[in-house]
This record gives C-alpha cells, structure tokens and sequence, in this order.
C-alpha cells in the first residue's frame, strides 16, 4: 500500500523525481508539505490546499496528542475525516517539539516526562506510545520518536542523541503494527560528518521503507547544512524517500533537491504569509511597506492564486493595515501555490536532465535574502 517509485534522476546534479504512492493517492516529488499542526494548516480550508496545488500535509502528533487527543480522532474516524483531507498525511511524532521544552521535561533511555504547556499535567511519552498514537491518528507516514538538538550541540550531546534516536527507533519498529502506515527512519547525530554518516546507517541497517533528515536548518550556517545533507544522502538508498525536515525556504528546497531529497516540509510559506511577507521568483516582499501603498500590480504576474488573480498589492497592504482577515489568507494562499509551482518546476527541470542551469537561473533572480 506504500511505494515509492523513482522516476528519473538528473543526470548532472543527482536531483530526483518520483512518486510516493499512498492509500490515500500518490505524490509527485519533489515535494512540499504545508503545516497543518493542529489538523488544520492554519486559516485555511483543505479545499483552498488543495486548489493551492498542496498533495500532502504534514500534521504534528505532540499537538494532537494534547489535544484533543488521539482516542478522539481514532473515534471519529481516523484524522483524515477528522479534519476534511482526503490526501496523504504524515505526522511528525513532535520530537522536535519534546526538545524545544527544556524547561518541561526530562530525559532517559525509556522516553520522556514533560509537563502539558497547555495545562500543566505529566505527560510520560515512550517511543512505544508515540508509535500507538500515530496509529490511532491514520496518517498515512508516520515519524518514531527522535532526540533533535540545536546549534551548536558538542560531540558528546550529540553522540548521545544519535545512540537514544536509534535506540528509540528499534523500539518503535518493534511497535508498530498497521501494514498499510509507513515508518519512516530519522537521522540525527548533531553536526559531526562522521556523527551523521554512522546515523545513516545505522538507520539503513533497520530497513525502513524512507528516511527523515533531522536536526539540520536549526541555526547553523548554510553550507553546513547542505555539506551533512549530501554527507547523509550519499549513504541512503536509492529506491527510498528522503524527507528533509523542517526546511521550506526557496533556496533550501533548490539545494535539498540537488542534493537528491525528496520530501520538504516548513512551517515558513504560511506563517509568512499571515505577516504579510509573499514569496515571489524575486525574493520576499512585505507588503506592509509604504512602497506598495499604491502598487496596482499583483503580488505577481502569471500567479494563479486568488490573491494574484484579484487583488493588487495597493489592496492587500490596505488589508494588513486595517487588521483584516482577508489579508493574511491571500498571502498564505499565495505562498502555498509558489511553493507548489517551484516543486513543479522543480520537477520538469530534473526530468530534462536541466535542474542545474535551471537552479542557478532562478538563484540568481533572487534579489532579496531568504
């Protein structure tokens, strides 16, 4: 019911194409996921994700844990009737969110205690209960319970975390029964090249059918993230999917891909959009400056989303001004269709052995920073 077919490999950069096919349909890769933590990519129906060219969301199993709680999903059908999407859904096991509560929680071997952010109660998680929930949940893939650091961590945190990621893993493989869901593996090991080619294999060594990318894009410099990306891709097998986590910038995307991933998933395109920062072939723009006041282009020409199709930008600042609505769901749908039509470029461009002159044209044409 889980598949994953590789369709074509750039023969100048090592960019792929493929299709990951689900029981819920197929996705073309590479792909981008928008953020749906709560069941709901936020301000938006599923109907506009889908029409902004979304195949896949990504959902937070931490957060639905919370609440309202898997038992309730599970009752009301699986989260894919729960939250109205009839497409693929992975469900990120919320480590990173684990590891972001210092202050909360404690750590062992056996999993870990933290107090609900919401209320105040302990809450004991082991990779063996994040496993239970992500199947009483439905999603389609699904991630194990994972140590994610940020930068800069020192070798011996790090080593530490690759061992207990691993050691997590075994336990939620062991766990896991629904055929139909797919476990992926995460590779952790901190900043070290030799770190994370060890974390590699020894997640290939479990024969997951695909592997997540974690703790890069955490503050450290670009080229290091992009160095242990090639570092880790060089050591996982062809004919499974890679999913770099938590990296939904432009550029991030362009060089995850040329560096063979083929899954993406970033928070960045709609949280931006609420802002009113719109992702554009140029850059970034914010549209609460004064220079578009009386803009009367779209946010950008031959964009098919409503808010390019309808309104100019002289309209959406008026929006943000007047704390409207309206405005931040224009600009996020704006952002999901970029990012759906970059995948689709993307896509085209390694399929005509192009993806190299194709990535440093569009590069290039970035006038602002990411």
């Amino acid at each position: 019911m889980f598949r994953f077919e590789l369709v074509h490999v750039d023969r100048h950069t090592g960019a792929r194409a493929g299709l990951l096919h689900t029981p819920h349909g197929t996705v073309e890769t590479p792909a981008f996921m928008p953020v749906g933590t709560h069941g709901a990519v936020r301000a938006l129906t599923p109907e506009e994700v889908r029409a902004a060219g979304a195949q896949i969301v990504l959902a937070n199993t931490f957060h639905l844990l919370l609440r309202p709680g898997p038992e309730l999903i599970m009752r009301c059908g699986g989260l894919h009737r729960f939250m109205h999407w009839d497409g693929p859904i992975l469900t990120d096991s919320g480590g990173y969110q684990l590891f972001s509560l210092a202050h909360l929680r404690s750590v062992s071997d056996e999993g870990v205690l933290f107090r609900s952010p919401i209320e105040g109660r302990e809450i004991y998680l082991t990779p063996e209960r994040v496993t239970e929930a992500q199947e009483q949940l439905g999603a389609d893939l699904i991630m194990p319970l994972d140590v994610c650091l940020g930068f800069p961590s020192d070798r011996d945190t790090a080593a530490d975390a690759l061992r207990r990621t691993a050691l997590w893993a075994r336990r939620a493989r062991a766990a896991h029964r629904r055929v139909e869901q797919a476990l992926f593996g995460i590779v952790q090991g901190g900043f070290e090249p030799d770190l994370r080619r060890r974390a590699a294999d020894e997640m290939v060594e479990l024969d997951f059918p695909g592997y997540a990318i974690g703790g890069l894009s955490v503050g450290e410099p670009r080229a290091t993230t992009y160095d242990l990306l090639a570092v880790v891709t060089d050591r996982l097998p062809a004919d499974r999917p890679r999913y770099l986590m938590g990296v939904g910038v432009p550029p991030g995307v362009i060089e995850g891909t040329r560096r063979g991933v083929d899954m993406f998933d970033c928070v960045l395109p709609t949280r931006a959009g609420r802002t009113g920062i719109a992702l554009t072939a140029s850059g970034r723009i914010n549209l609460r400056q004064a220079v578009h006041a009386h803009a009367l282009s779209p946010v950008e020409e031959g964009c098919p989303c409503p808010a390019c199709r309808g309104y100019t930008r002289a309209y959406l600042r008026h929006l943000f001004k007047a704390g409207e609505m309206l405005g931040p769901r224009l600009v996020s749908l704006h952002n999901l269709t970029f990012m759906a039509r970059l995948q689709a470029q993307m896509r085209a461009a390694i399929c005509e052995d192009r993806f190299e002159p194709w990535s440093r044209e569009v590069l290039d044409r970035y006038a602002t920073p990411w």
